[in-house]
């Protein structure tokens, strides 16, 4: 008899997760990308660094409100379908950002973007759902979710130097580039996914929406979500102001450090999965956001400090958040029933975008800087605010994962499980 964790991957799941892996990687690089180009973007486009807050910011909200607007009919559609429309936009989007110049073209090209890229994670969630069972998500997670630290390995400096090279346009043609690579290979290998097709009982999406958002059960993980998401986007903003204003951190260290913390991403984030799979999903996210708490408030309090030093907390920031990331991601999965799969990952990750968004808002009027080149002041507030959100997650997460227990351990059927073969769209 097998133990947790000991259920192995099919070739067909193993593509699948390659597939999603990468979609993962090109949208969080698309949004990563933006941060490292804003200094060129600023002096390009004659923007003030308030308007550059608005391009950023504008993805995350039109992702929120797209995941709430397809949140209906998500569960109408064939997965692989539905992925590769959102998809395409996606590429179609970041092409256009590449083609924009002035700030009210790019703040189009992004809000886009975001309608078909804050859609994408959602639906990879329930594919994920669909094909892997409970006892395989935690590992899968964590290969999904190293496009994160991918996007930072790569993203960042690769970003950085071919937009030096043949201007800040460049990283979105890159990414657009990638992006058409993936969406071959979803037409070609992945195959459809329709079983939930049949077990759809609401008459119109709008219906069906309400059925989701009525659930209670559901809503608690709605919240989970938003309580993470206002926890993590916080101090993001500001990370790279923070690091050369407060900590005197150059610009050539920059890349470097977002480098290192994202390789440290890349290692910790599989190890995570296989762990989350093996043993309590809630304990390992209970450690790691005490662990997070004690980490950001001691950074957000820092002056000028050694790069190695800088490094190392950021490399133990790192490993907070992805071990919280990865059995979070892993319990939310299974609280929605399979007919409602889709409605729900896709209004969760709304929730999670309009989250980030609002949670990028406050922290913008909390921090004050005098000048630009100026230290930021009142970072250590939101190091604060942080504290305080991580410990309501993990009351949050609790409800979760006592929702959780209560599902019944499902195996992914063997009709998704037959080693890779062509597929027809």
């Amino acid at each position: 008899m097998k133990t947790e964790g000991t259920i192995p991957f099919s070739g067909y799941q193993k593509i699948v997760i390659f597939i999603l892996a990468m979609t993962q990687f090109t949208v969080i690089l698309d949004f990563m990308v933006m941060s490292p180009l804003g200094d060129m973007l600023i002096k390009s486009l004659s923007m003030k660094p308030s308007s550059f807050g608005i391009a950023v910011s504008a993805y995350a909200f039109s992702a929120g409100i797209s995941g709430l607007l397809t949140a209906g009919f998500a569960d109408r559609f064939d997965r692989k379908k539905l992925l590769l429309f959102f998809y395409s936009g996606f590429i179609v989007g970041t092409f256009l950002c590449s083609l924009a110049n002035s700030f009210e073209l790019l703040v189009a090209a992004r809000i886009i973007t975001g309608l078909f890229g804050g859609v994408i994670s959602s639906i990879s969630m329930a594919i994920i759902t669909d094909l892997f069972s409970l006892q395989q998500r935690g590992r899968v997670m964590g290969f999904i979710q190293m496009g994160f630290g991918a996007s930072q390995v790569l993203g960042i400096p690769i970003g950085l130097y071919i937009a030096n090279k043949w201007g800040w346009e460049s990283p979105f043609v890159m990414v657009a580039a990638v992006a058409i690579i993936i969406a071959v290979l979803i037409v070609v290998v992945l195959k459809p996914i329709n079983k939930h097709l049949g077990l759809q009982h609401d008459r119109s999406a709008f219906k069906h929406l309400w059925h989701t958002l009525s659930k209670k059960n559901y809503r608690i993980g709605f919240a989970a979500t938003a309580a993470l998401s206002i926890g993590g986007f916080m101090m993001m903003p500001f990370g790279s102001v923070f690091a050369v204003n407060n900590l005197h951190v150059t610009a050539e260290e920059l890349p470097v450090l977002f480098m290192v913390s994202g390789i440290s991403s890349l290692i910790i984030m599989p190890l995570i999965g296989k762990l989350s799979d093996t043993v309590s999903k809630f304990k390992i996210f209970s450690i790691a956001s005490i662990w997070t708490m004690l980490i950001c408030v001691a950074y957000t309090n820092l002056s000028a400090t050694s790069f190695w030093i800088v490094i190392g907390l950021n490399v133990l920031m790192m490993i907070g958040i992805m071990s919280r990331m990865v059995p979070s991601s892993a319990l939310t999965s299974a609280i929605p029933d399979m007919e409602d799969r889709g409605a729900f990952m896709s209004i969760n990750s709304s929730m999670q975008q309009i989250a980030g968004g609002v949670a990028a808002a406050v922290s913008g009027m909390i921090v004050v800087q005098q000048t630009k080149f100026s230290p930021i002041e009142h970072y250590d507030t939101v190091g604060y605010v942080v504290a305080v959100v991580t410990l309501i997650s993990i009351f949050l997460m609790y409800r979760v994962n006592q929702l959780a227990k209560k599902k019944p351990a499902t195996v992914s059927p063997k009709a998704e499980e037959p080693e890779l073969v062509m597929s027809e769209f």
